[in-house]
């Protein structure tokens, strides 16, 4: 059940545009600079990653919102995996790049790479663009992906290649499930909860709630090859499902205890 009421209050509304925006618009400005700057002098990235860290924090600071992040020992089970959560808002990079504690590569839809400031940063920090109209494109850089994990790189990625348009899971693309196989590195996943009623799609107003990162068991895939892409997907969704039904759980579970001692 979404904790978003509708319409978004008045108040919320105000706050939105003449506080969480603008000052949201100014870290990124900043912080995309500062990327820009420090890419002439950092090649390797680390520094870049830094900085989207702290753009991240900041970012999730002023959306109003407190970030809990569970089963965050999942992290470090495997030095090089590929991460894979649900996508929900404009809020999941943020999100994502304050809850993972280590530098990534994320792929994401080339027409990001054309935003200022977040498309500089983007561009200079070693991400992979992705065109999901060609699939010859897509599958150059899906090996790119490849051979970054095989060099030692974690990568992220949203699997269902487009934000949902009522917080359930849409269908799953085959993209983290190859990399996965061909790299053989498991594939770890993150279900983001509370993140579509913070800012759903088409939308422009925030409404600060409680977010939560839940990240699960990685999932092996020593041994499996390019014919079990299908089966490895199916997996996936399958486990992110899971992950959201747990916090939906946990959320009723306390919500009942705190009716209980009321």
């Amino acid at each position: 059940m979404s904790q978003r009421p509708n319409p978004v209050p008045r108040y919320h509304r105000w706050r939105t545009n003449l506080i969480n925006i603008p000052v949201m618009t100014v870290i990124t400005m900043a912080c995309g600079s500062l990327s820009l700057l420090v890419s002439i002098v950092e090649k390797e990235g680390r520094a870049q990653h830094q900085i989207s860290r702290i753009w991240a924090l900041l970012c999730v600071w002023a959306s109003g919102c407190r970030l809990i992040v569970r089963g965050a020992e999942n992290f470090r089970k495997h030095p090089v995996a590929v991460y894979a959560s649900n996508h929900t808002s404009y809020m999941d990079a943020p999100v994502i790049y304050a809850a993972l504690p280590f530098q990534f590569r994320i792929i994401a839809r080339k027409q990001l790479w054309g935003v200022p400031f977040i498309g500089w940063h983007l561009n200079r920090s070693g991400q992979i663009p992705i065109d999901t109209s060609n699939p010859h494109a897509s599958l150059a850089s899906l090996g790119g992906g490849v051979k970054a994990l095989r060099s030692g790189m974690p990568m992220f990625v949203f699997p269902e290649g487009g934000r949902t348009s009522d917080g359930e899971l849409r269908p799953f693309l085959s993209g983290a499930a190859y990399l996965a196989i061909r790299a053989q590195v498991p594939l770890v996943p993150i279900a983001l909860c509370g993140v579509f009623d913070l800012l759903p799609i088409h939308t422009h107003h925030l409404y600060p709630v409680k977010l939560t990162v839940r990240v699960g068991e990685p999932i092996e895939t020593t041994g499996m090859t390019p014919h079990q892409i299908d089966e490895l997907t199916a997996q996936l969704r399958d486990a992110i499902e899971e992950l959201k039904q747990q916090e939906k759980r946990d959320a009723e579970h306390s919500t009942t205890e705190a009716a209980a001692r009321a």
